[in-house]
């Protein structure tokens, strides 16, 4: 991959997501595509560099590749997508509903993977790097918590797509990977520990997705990698 490159963030309206495309835009070699279905916060991007596209996308529906191709159909080549799209219910488990489990795997684990189709004709030939942004939560062994196991078994179904996807496309020069973050202060922290302050932010991590989405490629593929330094 070249040095310039066009940098997709899928789930980018806030949190991390807002994060990672400020800072990946603060080199003008690339181009970032900022996508969510919080077009109202996306809006805020338009005072940034102009090296800066964004565009309405739900993961969650079955319309997504029209969505995507709205926006990027000028886009030849995608060099990197981030897959940062996340849904999260806080309910015990004999609470949830069928809407509630459903909503967390369309979003975090079947809409991935079909947004992610996308993807493959503008990265087959020259190569591209795939970062799906998991949870410690969905890392085997880790520490579990009780009310997430809607959105932690289905940030889980990333996790195995991320190795089998490596495994199919292993003749390719596409690459990918899947980070399982563990605490950060963001709303979606709030909404699943009220009140819990840990030490990590939103930048800080956003800096380490960034570096790793630029190189990672050159040394893991297929890798479910935690990221944490803290319980949760």
């Amino acid at each position: 991959m070249t040095n310039k490159k066009n940098i997709v963030v899928l789930g980018s309206s806030r949190g991390i997501g807002k994060a990672l495309v400020e800072l990946l835009a603060q080199n003008e070699n690339h181009h970032v595509i900022a996508l969510s279905r919080n077009t109202e916060e996306l809006a805020s991007f338009c005072k940034l560099p102009q090296n800066i596209t964004y565009g309405f996308v739900d993961v969650a529906s079955e319309q997504v590749h029209q969505q995507l191709n709205k926006v990027l159909s000028e886009f030849n080549t995608i060099d990197v997508l981030i897959n940062n799209a996340g849904k999260l219910v806080n309910k015990p488990f004999e609470e949830l509903s069928r809407k509630e489990i459903d909503s967390c795997y369309q979003t975090n684990a079947v809409g991935v993977m079909f947004a992610t189709q996308y993807f493959i004709p503008k990265m087959r030939d020259h190569g591209g790097h795939i970062v799906n942004i998991s949870t410690v939560g969905a890392f085997q062994g880790s520490v579990k918590f009780p009310g997430l196991s809607a959105y932690s078994t289905s940030k889980a179904g990333i996790t195995s797509f991320t190795e089998l996807f490596a495994e199919e496309y292993k003749e390719t020069p596409i690459r990918m990977n899947c980070l399982c973050l563990g605490a950060v202060q963001t709303e979606m922290l709030s909404e699943a520990f009220p009140g819990l302050q840990v030490p990590t932010s939103p930048e800080e991590m956003a800096a380490y997705i960034a570096d790793f989405s630029l190189s990672g490629h050159q040394y893991f593929n297929g890798k479910i990698l935690p990221v944490s330094a803290s319980t949760p």
